[in-house]
């Protein structure tokens, strides 16, 4: 095999490296506004509505990249109780959630304090289990282990997926394409489907940390799929983010968790697709204050990702394409410690 680096894959790594160097200049304390506001859009009647929810989504979508949907469809007993299944998970034995790794570069099995970011150099004080379908064997524990946890989370999984593409729909057609464009660029009936839910466990804070500078749950950082609907419980914040207008000052803007609303944000896949029209804007958690809550911290994240073998090309050519499997492989190597 050649080692020779092609021109196209010069440019890619370029890119990447782009990203990454942005990445690692995220990593100061910054100040806090509320001046901007993150916007609850409502997709009742979507079918009907469709028209103005799309209106909706791209207007608050281009202006932070971050907003909140209700009326979404997901019945809120289901959220419970994946919430429910999720604190059992990670409630058994440390010797039990070993027997399913992280598998490298995959996406899937269970993770223990190893995502570093670059804008902090230091891991996240978390824990996760990744489901990626086709990558799911040997990963599950059995139902001895935890009866019902296998069935849940993929009817979850399945509940967000649908919703993801509805959302992905209207952005399809504001930028010129066909309705299902990225339905067919995220097809989970398919052994290169990589579209992720994601169980994660904040630690409950220690109280002699919280007076440390420069301290995170989860540092400054991206996503790199094409849009991300997180699930947060109410009364356990600490999620931020940093539109592009105010990244020279680092004013981050407070995003308020509730049960009933999912809040989304364009992943860096989505930007690289639009040409930026919409945006990849940085977001981090930060750690709780005296005074706050600081008890365990639950989100259940669902990433879309295109397929490893979709390709991604920006339609004005400002990007060289890639794969998202070529892609996503990029950002894991330098988001995850070796």
């Amino acid at each position: 095999m050649s080692n020779t680096t092609t021109p196209a894959t010069a440019s890619a790594d370029s890119y990447a490296m782009t990203e990454l160097n942005r990445e690692a200049q995220m990593g100061g304390m910054g100040t806090e506004t509320t001046d901007r506001e993150v916007r609850r859009i409502s997709l009742a009647d979507f079918e009907q509505r469709r028209a103005q929810i799309a209106d909706e989504l791209w207007s608050a979508a281009t202006d932070i990249g971050f907003f909140q949907i209700v009326d979404h469809g997901i019945d809120m007993a289901e959220v419970n109780h994946a919430f429910e299944m999720s604190a059992k998970f990670f409630e058994l034995p440390r010797e039990v959630k070993e027997q399913f790794p992280l598998k490298k570069g995959q996406n899937a099995g269970w993770e223990f304090s190893s995502q570093v970011r670059p804008s902090v150099g230091t891991p996240d004080q978390k824990e996760s289990y990744q489901l990626t379908l086709p990558r799911m064997d040997g990963l599950w524990p059995t139902e001895e282990e935890l009866a019902g946890f296998r069935a849940t989370l993929l009817d979850f999984e399945h509940k967000c997926w649908k919703l993801a593409m509805d959302i992905l729909g209207c952005f399809a057609e504001k930028l010129g394409f066909d309705r299902e464009f990225f339905t067919r660029a995220h097809d989970p009936s398919t052994e290169t489907y990589q579209s992720t839910l994601r169980l994660l466990h904040y630690y409950a804070f220690p109280d002699a940390m919280l007076d440390e500078p420069n301290v995170w749950r989860a540092g400054a950082h991206t996503d790199f799929d094409a849009l991300t609907l997180l699930f947060q419980r109410a009364g356990q914040g600490g999620l931020q983010v940093l539109p592009g207008a105010e990244a020279s000052t680092q004013a981050w803007t407070p995003v308020e968790p509730s049960d009933e609303a999912i809040t989304c944000n364009i992943g860096d896949m989505l930007m690289r697709w639009s040409d930026d029209k919409l945006p990849s804007n940085f977001h981090r958690v930060r750690a709780p204050r005296r005074g706050e809550y600081t008890g365990p911290r639950y989100t259940i994240a669902y990433f879309a990702q295109a397929n490893t073998d979709a390709l991604i090309e920006s339609a004005a050519g400002k990007y060289p394409a890639i794969t998202g499997g070529d892609y996503i492989a990029q950002r894991i190597a330098a988001n995850f410690a070796k």
